[in-house]
């Protein structure tokens, strides 16, 4: 009877150190995929910076070029009303 509640206790200290194990894998498993996806989110944010100053530029030259285009327009306009 002894040995059957020492193998009973062996299994259930077995089972909980197995149990302990798997949940400090899985928190390890958590913290590098918070890592992963951090790391991520910080390049796509530094990404999306460099496009929105990208487009920012870019506006700014075509809107400039769209008021001389629309300048000259406003002049033959001019001349061609005389």
């Amino acid at each position: 009877m002894i040995e059957i509640l020492a193998a009973a206790a062996g299994a259930l200290i077995s089972a909980c150190c197995v149990v302990s194990m798997t949940a400090g894998s899985r928190n390890e498993e958590s913290r590098r995929a918070i890592t992963k996806l951090t790391t991520s989110l910080d390049h796509i944010s530094k990404t999306l910076e460099v496009i929105h100053v990208d487009m920012r530029e870019t506006n700014r030259e075509l809107f400039s070029r769209l008021s001389i285009v629309e300048q000259r327009v406003s002049k033959v306009e001019a001349t061609t009303n005389l």
